[in-house]
């Protein structure tokens, strides 16, 4: 990894490798999944193209978004199979190959620290590296 595509999901600023993005968006149409695990927020219809909606907040167990709000759609994809990651915010593309990259600070909370492959300290906030494939492989154990 030494490009992040960065997002805000609650207090946290997070990315992604660069590799992994294919697009980013806002959606206005999500088709709820009955009796899906709560991460699941729906599916979307990307240009013919089915995609599961996961709602990062509630993977990191903070409190719902504003429901007022749209949240931003990421898509990436992950083993050729594309997935939207729901996002508050998104940031920019961040060069991390010059910052030193430590494991995950106590501070982040255990169940955030599981989905995070580690941390890049910036100058007034820390990124927070994460683990995409972790978070869609703990969804299938949830949802089996």
């Amino acid at each position: 990894m030494t490009q992040l595509s960065t997002f805000m999901v609650g207090p946290y600023l997070m990315g992604v490798d660069v590799a992994l993005v294919q697009e980013i968006m806002r959606v206005r149409m999500m088709t709820p999944v009955p009796l899906s695990v709560p991460e699941i927020v729906g599916l979307i219809n990307l240009r013919g193209e089915v995609l599961t909606a996961v709602d990062l907040r509630v993977c990191f167990g903070l409190a719902p978004a504003d429901p007022g709000g749209q949240p931003i759609n990421i898509v990436v994809r992950v083993d050729d199979e594309p997935v939207s990651l729901l996002v508050d915010a998104i940031g920019g593309v961040v060069d991390v190959s010059t910052l030193p990259f430590q494991s995950t600070p106590s501070t982040v909370d255990s169940r955030t620290g599981a989905m995070i492959v580690g941390a890049y300290p910036m100058t007034d906030q820390l990124l927070l590296a994460l683990d995409v494939p972790k978070v869609l492989a703990d969804l299938a154990v949830s949802a089996g």
